[in-house]
């Protein structure tokens, strides 16, 4: 996919603020300091598209870009913010679980995980809660340059192993450096692939009250192509 444009459209405080549910929406989220901006600013092609801050949870808005005229790239807020309390860590932003749990544009959620470290604990509780509510998403393994490759398969294959406890089948799973731009083709990959199928607001809606989780449908189809 190439970029030709992305453009900032606007930020919402909640899901009643979003914009018009006219194009796909993509949405990124990740906890504090997962290095989401520079993500997205290299899935871009833009380097100021979102902004990089050395303050971690700085997103606090729902941001939306449309990119080539076709899509929302979607910035979610952060989850375990350093600056709230240990115990309430784990708490996810109301606004997002709205957005993800209503939102009938929305095609998927790439969840980014810091390849660095084994599973954590506020992931896999934000993972385990996306398949309950049925919702569509990939793993994105960040920070890639900044760990040995062994180690990274390794803290791979344990969020797997995690999820394979709880699903029959695991979502596709990404790696990706926004300091060496891996990933970027692979991801912009998805997208144009989840684009190619064509799916509506009513299909996703249709998709959702199946009763089935949105990643067994695409392991599904992927089987018998």
């Amino acid at each position: 996919m190439h970029i030709k444009s992305a453009i900032f459209d606007l930020s919402a405080p909640d899901l009643d603020m979003c914009p018009p549910e006219s194009l796909p929406e993509f949405a990124f989220i990740g906890r504090s300091n997962v290095g989401k901006s520079s993500l997205l600013n290299m899935l871009s092609g833009k380097k100021d598209l979102a902004r990089v801050s050395i303050t971690p949870g700085f997103t606090k808005l729902i941001n939306f870009f449309t990119i080539n005229n076709e899509w929302y790239l979607v910035d979610l807020p952060g989850y375990g913010f350093a600056k709230v309390a240990r115990e309430n860590s784990a708490k996810f932003n109301d606004a997002v679980t709205n957005y993800i749990a209503h939102r009938p544009s929305l095609a998927c959620v790439f969840v980014l995980i810091d390849g660095r470290h084994e599973p954590q604990a506020i992931d896999l509780e934000f993972v385990k809660w996306l398949g309950d509510h049925s919702t569509r998403f990939v793993l994105v393994f960040t920070k890639t340059d900044k760990t040995k490759p062994l180690q990274l398969k390794a803290n791979m294959e344990l969020f797997r192993a995690q999820m394979a406890l709880w699903w029959e089948e695991t979502p596709a799973m990404f790696s990706s450096s926004a300091v060496t731009g891996q990933g970027r083709n692979e991801l912009l990959g998805y997208v144009e692939k989840t684009l190619a199928k064509g799916w509506e607001a009513s299909e996703l809606e249709l998709e959702a009250d199946s009763g089935e989780t949105a990643f067994e449908t695409e392991r599904e189809e992927a089987s018998e192509e």
